[in-house]
């Protein structure tokens, strides 16, 4: 289904940005974590339903979220937090060293198509530590098509970051929080094989039975 469908089906919930029918903010699990999590969405990010950087800013208690736009640039000043030191997520950076206390850092999570991220690490490379991450298997983010292996959603290179730190409770509740954006936006978008073939490999099936059965009941009214 086209994006202008998915965008004439009715209003959108202001905070999951789904389309109402499909809102899924009954199963928001708000999540404490010790990292401080920031987000600078790149601004053709900011209106998409499928985005997973507003997911993370929702989700995770405390995280911030900061519009980047080339011509209104932000400073370092601005993102920046004293008493940690800022890593900048990205597949260019340096390996995360070992032996460190999440409550020391501060993630600047880098959200927009492939290239959009690549010129954003160019402009706020110089403001913390570019950092990469060991990620390996299959992205679960069928709402947008990977160009190819290996690339991850937002909101996955912060799964693998809360792994690394063996903040596994943390990394379980956000990967919940993830699956059921998907399967939603994936209904929402009326491509239900496929949601259903997503669910298959879930774990919403057995952790979130009850905000599945609403969905199909609102589907049924």
């Amino acid at each position: 289904m086209s994006r202008s469908v998915v965008l004439k089906s009715g209003p959108r919930c202001p905070h999951c940005q789904l389309p109402s029918r499909w809102c899924i903010c009954a199963g928001l699990h708000a999540i404490a974590c010790p990292l401080q999590v920031d987000v600078l969405m790149h601004h053709r990010e900011s209106w998409k339903p499928t985005s997973t950087g507003r997911l993370v800013n929702r989700t995770l208690t405390g995280s911030r979220l900061h519009i980047w736009r080339r011509e209104h640039g932000l400073t370092a000043a601005d993102v920046r937090l004293p008493g940690r030191d800022l890593w900048i997520l990205h597949p260019a950076g340096q390996p995360m060293p070992p032996n460190v206390d999440p409550a020391a850092i501060q993630i600047l999570l880098l959200d927009g198509a492939w290239r959009e991220s690549s010129a954003m690490a160019q402009e706020v490379g110089s403001w913390g530590r570019l950092t990469s991450l060991p990620m390996s298997g299959v992205s679960r983010y069928w709402l947008r098509a990977q160009q190819e292996g290996g690339r991850f959603s937002t909101v996955e290179a912060l799964l693998f970051l809360l792994e690394a730190f063996g903040l596994a409770s943390m990394s379980h509740d956000l990967r919940l929080q993830f699956e059921l954006h998907v399967y939603a936006g994936l209904r929402a978008r009326g491509r239900k094989a496929e949601a259903e073939e997503f669910l298959r490999d879930s774990p919403i099936g057995v952790a979130l039975p009850e905000v599945l059965a609403q969905l199909e009941t609102r589907r049924l009214r």
